[in-house]
């Protein structure tokens, strides 16, 4: 497992952070959410008033936050200049800005150069929107995680208090638009990468298949 790099893509709510954590955990290998990275740098706009709408006033800024990304599958943590901002990147102010923010060039360049670094000589799961395409495309794994628009719907308005699957199914939407559409790193299936649909599968079973996919690949 020396130096392996497990590249997961995917749209949201596809099931890539249960998953991805999952098989960090099985092979002892650590883990980074880069998701969590675009929110971060979200929640630090907002919070400083700029306008994520104007890409040219996030560019201008981008590069003041310092942000550290944990990488243990057990405990996933994020900081923005030293303040632990795990609970609040995942509200609906951040939710609804982020892919406004992750579409600006600037933005993408410096976080792909966390990301990068942060990935170093490998031994870690990676999961995002771009990590076989543009992060790490000569990881050892990519897997390319799908599901039905309703079940994604479903999976995340669990997770969110007071959502409805209609709310969550239209929010996605929007956002699987503007992340496949933006001209800078689109979302899009890597290369050599294996398309894995998670609609009728369990997450352990969809960890066992990443994990036969890992084994027969190394």
């Amino acid at each position: 497992m020396a130096g392996l790099v497990v590249a997961m893509d995917g749209p949201s709510g596809s099931g890539k952070s249960s998953v991805s954590r999952g098989v960090a955990r099985a092979l002892g290998l650590r883990y980074l959410d880069t998701g969590a990275m675009y929110r971060a740098m979200t929640w630090w706009m907002l919070r400083q008033g700029v306008d994520v709408a104007d890409a040219a006033a996030v560019a201008a800024r981008c590069g003041e936050p310092a942000l550290v990304s944990g990488t243990d599958p057990e405990a996933p943590a994020i900081h923005v200049d030293g303040v632990d901002v795990a609970g609040p990147i995942r509200q609906a102010d951040v939710t609804g800005a982020v892919s406004a923010v992750a579409a600006v060039p600037e933005v993408r360049r410096r976080l792909v150069a966390l990301q990068r670094e942060i990935i170093g000589d490998g031994d870690i799961v990676v999961e995002g929107r771009d990590i076989g395409t543009v992060v790490c495309p000569d990881a050892g794994v990519k897997v390319y995680l799908t599901a039905s628009a309703e079940a994604r719907a479903r999976r995340r308005s669990a997770e969110v208090t007071g959502s409805t699957v209609e709310a969550q199914q239209a929010d996605m939407a929007r956002r699987d638009t503007l992340d496949s559409t933006r001209t800078t790193d689109p979302l899009s299936m890597a290369a050599g990468a294996v398309e894995l649909d998670t609609t009728e599968l369990t997450l352990d079973e969809v960890i066992a298949e990443v994990l036969r996919l890992v084994k027969e690949r190394t």
